[in-house]
């Protein structure tokens, strides 16, 4: 997907603000998947650890997540993430939003996502085994809200109602499972950052109101 065009005139700062958020978007989406590709890790090992401005938000928890990538061995965080979110029947913690807003798996919640996915013009990949709730797939939807071609979809107001009902409504929850789990060290890292994040998106929205 590639950022969307400007059809107001916007500050330089506002625009890399809205690409960050996209990629912070990507990025997430990427590690709640499946655990790091050697590529990815190796990126993780290098990033830039201290943000434009002094003190701002993100930076200590991306910080963390960064000392992790460096710390571990890639085979480490592979079994980590199988530890916590693989393995064969119920996982230790799981990634879907059913889960955390009814208790079960393919229930209302999901029904809900797909109807406001399709008001999206937005259809599953066929590629992608989990069903649509999955923490990855919500990020990615809100990435190409931020970062789509189509002004009509990819835009703040549309941003906001999705955001506010299938990311806001359940990931500090899947954040605190995560945290919670004993074998986790990089996603521990990783589940407070997306926590930090999520609660800057949401001040962010608020303020629309």
């Amino acid at each position: 997907m590639t950022q969307a065009p400007v059809s107001t005139p916007v500050s330089t700062s506002t625009l890399d603000e809205e690409t960050a958020r996209a990629e912070v978007y990507g990025l997430l989406a990427a590690l709640y998947y499946a655990a790091p590709s050697a590529e990815l890790h190796e990126s993780l090992r290098v990033a830039v650890t201290e943000a434009p401005a002094a003190g701002a938000l993100l930076e200590s928890s991306w910080r963390d997540v960064v000392a992790a990538a460096r710390e571990m061995p890639l085979a480490d965080i592979q079994r980590e993430y199988e530890a916590l979110f693989g393995g064969v029947g119920k996982p230790d913690v799981y990634l879907f939003g059913s889960h955390y807003l009814s208790g079960f798996l393919n229930e209302k919640p999901l029904a809900l996502l797909r109807e406001d996915i399709a008001a999206l013009g937005l259809t599953r990949d066929e590629a992608m085994f989990e069903t649509e709730d999955h923490v990855s797939y919500v990020f990615e939807v809100m990435r190409y809200l931020i970062a789509g071609d189509d002004v009509a979809v990819a835009n703040l107001t549309r941003q906001r109602e999705f955001y506010t009902r299938h990311v806001q409504a359940w990931v500090p929850a899947m954040c605190d499972a995560v945290a919670a789990h004993p074998a986790a060290r990089f996603y521990r890292a990783l589940a407070a950052f997306t926590g930090h994040f999520v609660s800057v998106e949401t001040q962010g929205f608020d303020m629309l109101v």
